[in-house]
């Protein structure tokens, strides 16, 4: 009985759904699982089962290291499966309905020590357009805790080096404010004042971070420039410029920042994506904020 079932499901699955092969073979893989999960239990019925047999099943899943997304996609498949029936009027209920899928565990973000970004910010050698460069981009990069694709995308007229803020366009047409510390100021304006020019071939580019053909550093160039001085320090770790936001977020918090003001600095939508770097709380004004917990403000 249940092998016809199962192949006219695979059927409707596969001709109804337009399932992908990959696809429709985890969904009969998931299904026969479940299967003799349920002969092992003596269930030889479908009907039989509810939501509490569902969400033990889960558990045995669970129990058995299986990982949260591979128990996520057994819901999606016995759900699938279930709807079928009910459809069909194999059973007379969905024990799927209203169960929501678990949710993947949330990895703990690398972050490097406060001495390793030292170490990696004390990299670029100064004195010549590259390490003015450099130096002013990797600080302004622990500094802020911006997106590889902002810091590209940074033009001039959103640096304010007098009152140390930056200004970036999030997507919903808001304007982000976040300050900038004096020791990333003090480089940028070293950069702006001393050394952009030297390469600036259009005096109408805006582009705050140039390559030597006076255009916009590329985001392939601009890895390649994090890769260098990765090797160059000797830190053995991968650093990314994520991993420099991680630590950015984390270092604020760990001395003291409000969660809400790092959020606010990071441009996360929802505060759950903040909450992972919490350790600590304190309820402090942006800017004041920002200078007492930031190791280089």
């Amino acid at each position: 009985m249940f092998e016809l079932i199962k192949n006219d499901y695979l059927d409707y699955m596969k001709h109804e759904k337009g399932l992908t092969f990959n696809t429709l073979e985890a969904y009969e893989r998931d299904v026969l699982q479940f299967k003799e999960y349920l002969l092992e239990n003596n269930i030889n019925d479908l009907r039989t089962v509810n939501k509490t047999g569902i969400i033990t099943y889960l558990m045995h899943l669970q129990r058995n290291g299986k990982a949260t997304s591979t128990i996520s996609r057994n819901l999606a498949s016995i759900r699938c499966f279930y709807q079928y029936l009910l459809s069909n009027n194999l059973v007379d209920e969905d024990p799927t309905f209203n169960l929501s899928s678990p949710k993947p565990q949330r990895k703990l973000p690398n972050i490097l020590t406060k001495e390793e970004v030292n170490l990696f910010l004390s990299q670029p050698t100064l004195g010549n357009y590259k390490g003015s460069r450099d130096k002013a981009m990797l600080e302004l990069l622990y500094a802020t805790g911006i997106r590889a694709s902002e810091i590209i995308a940074l033009d001039l007229d959103k640096l304010n080096l007098e009152l140390g803020y930056l200004y970036l366009n999030e997507s919903n047409s808001n304007e982000r404010i976040v300050p900038i510390g004096s020791i990333a100021l003090k480089y940028l304006k070293d950069y702006v004042n001393n050394y952009r020019y030297e390469v600036l071939t259009d005096k109408e580019e805006m582009a705050l971070f140039l390559n030597y053909n006076g255009h916009r550093l590329t985001r392939q160039g601009f890895w390649k420039i994090i890769k260098q001085y990765n090797i160059k320090s000797n830190i053995n770790k991968k650093i990314t410029p994520q991993i420099l936001r991680h630590s950015f977020a984390a270092h604020l918090l760990e001395n003291g920042a409000d969660i809400k003001t790092v959020q606010e600095m990071l441009g996360h939508s929802d505060i759950s994506t903040t909450q992972i770097y919490a350790f600590v709380t304190d309820n402090k004004e942006l800017r004041d904020v920002y200078n007492k917990s930031h190791p280089r403000a």
